[in-house]
């Protein structure tokens, strides 16, 4: 890919406007005969269509945000603003997630965890990248 003529930014409100740089990806897959779409072109694509402006994401998904910046000039899609939280560990400093068995806050919930006490779980858990 070349490098473009205008700079593509966002804004994070933790570090203001970022410039990004797409071409550290290289060709990047958005879909596939046996994989309808990307995590990325879908994202992007849901964000544009329902008019969300503002993005709260995982830090581990920071990097990603150049190529999803890429994808709305491409497609002349709004661009959003971005916030990034850190991720969330367990007591042996894994990170929390769906696709590992996690427990959702739904499931602390049902199993008797107050909302005081996911709060400060989530406080308390945050794990480095």
């Amino acid at each position: 890919m070349k490098r473009s003529v205008w700079p593509l930014v966002y804004e994070d409100l933790d570090r203001g406007q970022v410039v990004c740089t797409p071409e550290l990806f290289g060709d990047v897959v958005l879909a596939r005969r046996d994989v309808p779409a990307s995590y990325h072109l879908c994202v992007t694509h849901d964000d544009a269509m329902q008019g969300v402006t503002l993005v709260a994401r995982g830090e581990d998904l920071r990097p990603a945000t150049d190529l999803h910046r890429l994808l709305q000039a491409l497609m002349g899609w709004r661009t959003p603003t971005y916030v990034f939280h850190p991720l969330l560990c367990d007591a042996q400093g894994r990170r929390l997630s769906k696709r590992d068995g996690a427990a959702s806050v739904r499931e602390m919930r049902a199993a008797g965890m107050t909302p005081e006490a996911v709060r400060a779980m989530a406080v308390f858990a945050g794990c480095s990248t």
